[in-house]
């Protein structure tokens, strides 16, 4: 079950990573829009992202 998790892990690190080395300059455009939305909001999304993560996750398991 470990090796599942950090799997995922290193996935999505690598997934993040090149959206940031091909995207740079977007990537920070869109990190300074989000700097702008007020912290509930962010709260929010992250809220439903992890749950729509433990979700997929509960279907793929």
């Amino acid at each position: 079950m470990a090796e599942k998790l950090l799997l995922g892990l290193a996935i999505a690190l690598v997934f993040e990573g090149i959206v940031y080395a091909l995207f740079p300059d977007q990537m920070r455009g869109l990190v300074a829009k989000i700097l702008e939305e007020p912290t509930e909001r962010i709260r929010g999304i992250g809220l439903m992202t992890a749950c729509l993560g433990l979700f997929l996750a509960w279907l793929v398991l």
